[in-house]
């Protein structure tokens, strides 16, 4: 039976100046090696949990361990333990892949030939070789966010963090990404993803949560939620239950 890469236990969390808590006694549970979807309509909390997850966000009450290891106490031993995409550009314009990488990869405590091999075998698998040198401000959209998966895989993360890793790219950037995210899975990394993309979201992962108003709402199988509200695809399973009115506000 596996074990828990991520276990939240009544996690409460209110931004400074805000009259109302993001979250109450939140709990969800993700195990290793799932490869977990975390979805809900705008302003529902998924990017704020994820930040949570991630030790960028301080928590009030409650828990957050990684691999057991309870995030709010240990930081700087938790980092090695994941990676993070985030949804904005998390490297130096100015700099090259390479350049980024190995300034990344130190950073995450990578000696000279883990970066070396490391960085050959990731600009080889992400496209990125012919332009390893190149600085990245001068990339399209789609380069600049496999830099960005890049960055947050140098480490060999035990759980990856991925917060909308494909938004503004073409069909086959995507389709890229998410077939080297499949593999990384399949090598023993537990994926946390989330994205308003919901049929790359329904190749993607085989469990989901869905958040609404800072509550865990649903949470199983793709297939079992399916199956039990009738609905054939994640979309419509997202409207079932999120609701029709409009969220862009």
């Amino acid at each position: 039976m596996s074990s828990a890469a991520v276990n939240i236990n009544d996690l409460g969390f209110t931004y400074k100046g805000q009259p109302s808590s993001c979250f109450s006694n939140l709990n969800l549970t993700v195990q290793e090696g799932e490869r977990f979807g975390l979805f809900g309509p705008n302003g529902a909390g998924k990017t704020t949990l994820m930040n949570c997850m991630t030790g960028l966000l301080i928590y009030q009450q409650g828990s957050i361990q990684l691999l057991g290891h309870e995030i709010a106490h240990h930081k700087k031993s938790i980092n090695s333990l994941f990676g993070f995409v985030p949804q904005d550009f998390s490297f130096y314009q100015e700099l090259s892949p390479v350049e980024n990488l190995a300034f990344f990869g130190a950073w995450s405590g990578l000696n000279k030939i883990e970066i070396k091999n490391k960085t050959e075998e990731l600009l080889e698998v992400l496209g990125l070789t012919d332009v390893r040198n190149k600085q990245v401000q001068q990339f399209s959209g789609g380069m600049k966010r496999r830099v960005n998966l890049a960055i947050g895989v140098i480490h060999n993360p035990r759980i990856l963090f991925l917060d909308e890793p494909t938004v503004g790219v073409d069909v086959h950037t995507r389709h890229a990404i998410i077939s080297y995210l499949k593999k990384l899975n399949v090598g023993g990394t537990t994926l946390i993803y989330t994205s308003h993309q919901l049929s790359e979201a329904e190749e993607l992962c085989n469990k989901v949560a869905l958040i609404d108003d800072g509550k865990i709402i649903a949470h199983d199988t793709l297939q079992k939620l399916k199956q039990d509200h009738k609905e054939d695809g994640l979309e419509g399973l997202f409207i079932n239950l999120t609701g029709k009115s409009f969220r862009d506000s």
